[in-house]
């Protein structure tokens, strides 16, 4: 370079051209620098529960995976806040603004939290990335005279309080949506059900074989389970088509006539702040990483749907996603 300049004559027309040339240079390595962004020390994707959880295990998952498949370069480490609804995670989160090393999956509980005045709005993130979906399946006992949905939906619309559910973990939340969202659209008053909070699927569930509670609205990796063993009758599916395996011959809601579709959407978010360079990393990072056989495999596991989306769209489902979640959850008297 010395050399190069040297070459230069040494007037001040000369000089200036070369504090020119110099500058452009120095700004477009400073440009460069911005476009491209990539993790330089271990990454935390922050659980909203303590170790065994349904976050902490996803995210476990999804680590080992990222790591084997060297899709980030740095290691990543799972750190568990529990507590207030997912809110302790993600006031730990936004701790860190505008650092790519710190992600959360979240899950719908951050819509219905907020609108419910109980936790953070999602603008006061980064979405990174959709993941994937999980259905949910609406549940009776084996010897439940209910034999679909239809018919559970027909006897609630003579008498909103003829059947007692079973709900975990809270009212609002997408295992209660998987039935009041079908029964409102069938004209039912959904203010006048009887819900019983449970604080688990389990013990929900549990109860129902007690004879405690009529229908139970659960996961369908755990209704496919349960159904394995004989345990419950399977009404209806809250997903938009049929699902696999065991749960192939229940049919959505949709095919009994109410358009609904509720998913408990999985995605990843960063603090706020992040800068473009950030987001793209993380989000194409993501992109390679649904496409692995190994998630694949996990996504047939535990019947998930994959259903990823870049971080544009993301921003734009949960936008319409919270406005239903609004709407439902005021018609409820929930929404503060």
């Amino acid at each position: 370079m010395r050399q190069d300049l040297e070459r230069f004559p040494t007037d001040g027309r000369s000089a200036a051209l070369v504090a020119i040339v110099l500058a452009f240079a120095l700004a477009a390595g400073a440009a460069h620098a911005q476009a491209v962004w990539k993790p330089d020390r271990p990454v935390e994707l922050i659980a909203m529960n303590a170790p065994g959880g349904g976050s902490d295990r996803t995210l476990r998952i999804m680590a080992k995976i990222l790591h084997e498949g060297r899709h980030v370069g740095v290691p990543l480490n799972v750190v568990n806040k529990p507590g207030g609804g997912g809110s302790v995670a993600y006031a730990y989160l936004n701790q860190h603004p505008g650092d790519a090393h710190y992600l959360q999956l979240a899950s719908k509980s951050l819509l219905t939290n907020n609108v419910a005045g109980k936790g953070p709005s999602f603008t006061e993130f980064t979405p990174i990335a959709f993941l994937f979906g999980e259905y949910i399946s609406v549940t009776v006992k084996p010897d439940s005279p209910l034999k679909s949905g239809r018919e559970m939906i027909e006897r609630l619309k003579q008498d909103p309080g003829a059947l007692t559910f079973g709900i975990a973990t809270s009212l609002g939340n997408p295992n209660h949506q998987a039935v009041a969202t079908a029964l409102k659209a069938a004209g039912v008053d959904i203010r006048k059900l009887k819900t019983v909070i449970f604080p688990s699927g389990g013990a929900a569930s549990t109860a129902m074989l007690g004879g405690h509670v009529d229908v139970v609205p659960i996961t369908a990796a755990f209704a496919a389970s349960t159904a394995r063993q004989g345990q419950v009758r399977l009404l209806a599916v809250t997903a938009p088509a049929r699902m696999p395996d065991v749960l192939a011959e229940v049919p959505t809601w949709r095919e009994q006539g109410y358009d609904v579709v509720v998913s408990n959407w999985r995605s990843m978010f960063g603090p706020r702040g992040m800068t473009d360079a950030q987001v793209a990393f993380w989000e194409q990072t993501f992109r390679r990483f649904v496409e692995s056989e190994e998630w694949k495999k996990e996504l047939e596991t535990n019947f998930w749907t994959s259903e990823f989306r870049p971080s544009g769209e993301t921003r734009k489902y949960i936008e319409q996603d919270n406005a239903q979640v609004r709407a439902f959850l005021a018609e409820l008297g929930l929404a503060k």
